[in-house]
């Protein structure tokens, strides 16, 4: 820069800064879209509806004259269709006993969910 005059010199030294600025501001963009990215997949990873579908047709299939059939339908249905293991049984009350208890076990890799759901038997 010894050949430029002082005003030449101050605006090759600006287009520095300016350049500068330019890939400071691009590379802040770029982390702030990576977390933002990794944040919707991981909500996305949360199967809270998936839980809830196989949840209400297990409450649901208590009252079936023969509760095997439908067990192995539900597991297997959710190993094919959500890639998710289903593990539930029930546990009848007695005579004496008021309540149905209900354990159920979802697990797809990401999210384990384990319930025990008692209702009263009428």
């Amino acid at each position: 820069m010894a050949g430029l005059n002082n005003d030449a010199q101050w605006i090759v030294m600006m287009g520095f800064v300016v350049s500068l600025s330019f890939f400071f501001l691009a590379m802040l963009l770029n982390q702030s879209t990576l977390v933002g990215q990794t944040t919707a997949e991981s909500v996305l990873e949360f199967s809270k509806n998936d839980i809830r579908d196989v949840r209400s047709v297990i409450i649901q299939s208590d009252s079936v004259p023969d509760p095997g059939i439908v067990q192995n339908d539900i597991t297997n249905i959710s190993i094919s269709r959500k890639d998710a293991v289903v593990y539930y049984y029930v546990t009848m009350p007695a005579q004496t006993g008021s309540y149905t208890n209900i354990f159920i076990h979802y697990n797809n890799g990401v999210t384990a969910y384990n319930e025990t759901w008692i209702s009263s038997y009428e």
